[in-house]
């Protein structure tokens, strides 16, 4: 039979989840339009929440057009492996920049009409993060559902684990110093090289083509990432303070504050890891029968 022409799906703008994805493109779109009136988004910091709201504003709105058209069984990939995995890092993304911007760019007292929209700018991003945790939670796999993985609960923290290592990869500085740090920047880079390439693998569908358990590969992998993040979180903090006090005066950007910056998130992902394991564990070991 000759292929059958497009059709539309209505459901894709009407669901819950629609609904939630709608909501996203708007305030995306709203913030990064007021954001672009002010014409104060200059250096590093504000480079990157407009490429946050510009990058997950583009990709949402081409979601909603492959679903609307049915267009997306076309693409060689796991559709709801990479809608899942989308959304969350878009989360996080829009948490990130709704943090980062205000405070880099508001100043107080707050009252002119730069800073009003700079406030509404802020107000926007942060119910555009709502919108995409909520479509994370409607979309999230039920419990004893792994058809979709990056859908469950571990799928969920290796897009986390993924994106916590680039935020520690960008205030990592100065640290050859110490072999110490060293090793702790090796634990980074390989568990992050890793996590991302099972999460380019599901969504690419190339899991199953592994001649062995991948479930139980999943569960060693998140043990060892396990023991390794808990040297870093003992090393790091350890060779970076070492003899050294905080500098003053210690700006946003000085070196003490990003090692402070890199000891929580080497905290935040040693937690990721440590709920992956059990997680993982369960879905392996103690399935319902």
């Amino acid at each position: 039979r000759g292929r059958s022409m497009a059709t539309v799906n209505p459901r894709a703008l009407t669901s819950w989840v629609g609904i939630a994805r709608l909501l996203a493109v708007v305030l995306s779109c709203l913030t990064f339009s007021l954001v672009a009136s002010t014409r104060h988004f200059e250096a590093p910091y504000g480079t990157w929440c407009m490429f946050t709201w510009c990058f997950c504003f583009a990709v949402t709105l081409l979601v909603l057009l492959l679903e609307l058209l049915e267009l997306y069984p076309l693409l060689p990939l796991s559709w709801d492996d990479f809608t899942s995995a989308f959304s969350m890092l878009a989360a996080l993304m829009v948490f990130t920049s709704s943090v980062v911007f205000p405070a880099t760019f508001i100043s107080s007292p707050c009252s002119s009409s730069l800073c009003a929209r700079q406030a509404v700018a802020t107000t926007s991003s942060c119910l555009c993060f709502l919108a995409y945790a909520v479509e994370v939670s409607l979309t999230r796999a039920k419990p004893g559902d792994i058809s979709s993985f990056l859908s469950t609960v571990p799928g969920l923290l290796k897009v986390f684990e993924a994106y916590v290592a680039c935020l520690i990869f960008s205030l990592l500085d100065a640290y050859t110093r110490e072999s110490g740090l060293m090793w702790c920047v090796a634990v980074y880079s390989i568990c992050f090289i890793f996590t991302l390439l099972i999460i380019i693998f599901t969504i690419g569908r190339c899991l199953t083509y592994i001649p062995c358990s991948l479930e139980k590969v999943l569960v060693g992998y998140n043990f060892l990432a396990l023991l390794m993040y808990l040297t870093a979180t003992i090393l790091w903090p350890l060779y970076s303070f070492r003899g050294q006090s905080r500098p003053d005066p210690c700006p946003t950007d000085c070196w003490w504050n990003k090692s402070l910056g890199v000891t929580f998130l080497t905290i935040f992902n040693l937690i990721a890891y440590l709920v992956d394991l059990v997680y993982s564990t369960r879905m392996v070991f103690f399935r319902a029968p």
